[in-house]
């Protein structure tokens, strides 16, 4: 799930306004299955950087849940999805796996299991689940609990081709370097809104990460530094 797109501005064409060179990344020995388990067992105190943006939509709240998916490959790589262009809420960008909570889900964590199944073919069975950070709300109205898990490499991947055009990963590493966050302001429906981008160009196109995705992705460096 990331941001909806405000219909009268192109996210790639905003300006850039600082990229954060002067963080440190997360150094690579956190960023191991045996770190990242022992840094959920024990969180630190800290404080999200982002939590909510500007409403735009003038509708109830919903809540959802997403999966951030790191495949324990010996580089750990985050799996994200490109969502078809079609859909009401979010075409065509970049997300991570989930959607809204259903009734049936026990927890945020079973709604993001149930909706990566649904989405990517991603079984609950190769992953395990570590634990989630803070809510964060999105523009157009979700409250949305991201949940950290790893995935076991070698997960058969089927996608629902009405929610997802493409699935792919991403290196932990370059997600958690803040020299790849880049700031942005755009003014629109008379408010300036700040969002976070973070394109990654895999050698034959740019995936552009932005909005809560890339948000949520921001507090994760933000929990793995504190």
């Amino acid at each position: 799930m990331s941001a909806a797109k405000p219909p009268s501005a192109n996210p790639h064409l905003a300006p850039v306004l600082r990229v954060d060179t002067d963080l440190p990344a997360v150094a690579l020995q956190a960023l191991t299955p045996q770190a990242l388990r022992r840094r959920f067992a024990a969180p630190p105190q800290w404080t999200p950087e982002l939590v909510a943006e500007k409403q735009f939509l003038k509708r109830s709240p919903m809540a959802a849940a997403v999966l951030i998916p790191i495949v324990m490959h010996a580089q750990p790589t985050v799996l994200l999805t490109q969502r078809t262009a079609h859909l009401s809420t979010h075409a065509g960008q970049i997300a991570f796996p989930g959607g809204k909570c259903d009734a049936c889900d026990a927890n945020a964590a079973s709604a993001a299991q149930r909706e990566a199944q649904e989405e990517v073919g991603l079984a609950a069975a190769d992953t395990e689940v570590l634990g989630e950070l803070p809510l964060y709300t999105t523009g157009s109205v979700f409250l949305v609990t991201p949940v950290v898990a790893l995935v076991r490499p070698g997960f058969a991947i089927d996608i629902n081709p009405h929610e997802v055009s493409d699935v792919f990963e991403v290196p932990l590493a370059y997600l958690m370097n803040p020299a790849n966050h880049r700031h942005h302001e755009v003014m629109w429906q008379g408010a300036l809104r700040h969002w976070l981008s973070m394109p990654y160009h895999d050698g034959v196109q740019e995936r552009f990460i932005w909005g809560a995705t890339a948000g949520m992705l921001r507090n994760f460096y933000r929990f793995l530094m504190a």
